[in-house]
């Protein structure tokens, strides 16, 4: 006869897990990763963009920015990054004092140039005028 098998020594499959735990041959994620099926988009409809630019990409621009000069001006500023990193690098720090001195110098003299400019003399003499009479006034 056989006895009836221990529930908890047999291994339960449900739905591709063996006791909680992904059975051998069966993905956690059967879709795959959202991210790769996104990079995986990406790469075609950019191979495809690239071979269709090679066939007649020159003209169609010409022909866009002829007739329609605003959708021209769109993909140009869609072109460009809307943020742009700048990490310092050093900066003063980084500088000898050296370096640190001819800086202070270029300074200087860019702010007496400007201080020279800003301050244009005119040249003259005054003279003396005599002014008439306020009308309408008595004296007192």
């Amino acid at each position: 006869m056989h006895a009836k098998p221990n529930r908890d020594t047999v291994p339960q499959v449900i739905n591709g897990r063996i006791n909680g735990r992904f059975a051998p041959g069966y993905s956690g994620n059967p879709g795959g990763s959202p991210e790769a099926a996104r990079k995986a988009l990406n790469k075609s409809t950019i191979l495809e963009m690239h071979r269709a630019f090679n066939i007649g990409g020159r003209k169609a621009i010409e022909k866009v920015m002829k007739n329609q000069p605003a959708v021209f001006l769109k993909l140009l500023v869609l072109l460009v990054p809307r943020e742009m990193q700048i990490e310092p690098k050093g900066g003063v720090k980084a500088m000898t004092d050296e370096q640190i001195e001819e800086a202070i110098e270029a300074i200087q003299t860019m702010l007496a140039a400007r201080a020279g400019e800003a301050a244009k003399v005119i040249e003259g003499t005054a003279e003396p005028a005599a002014l008439p009479a306020p009308n309408g006034q008595s004296n007192r």
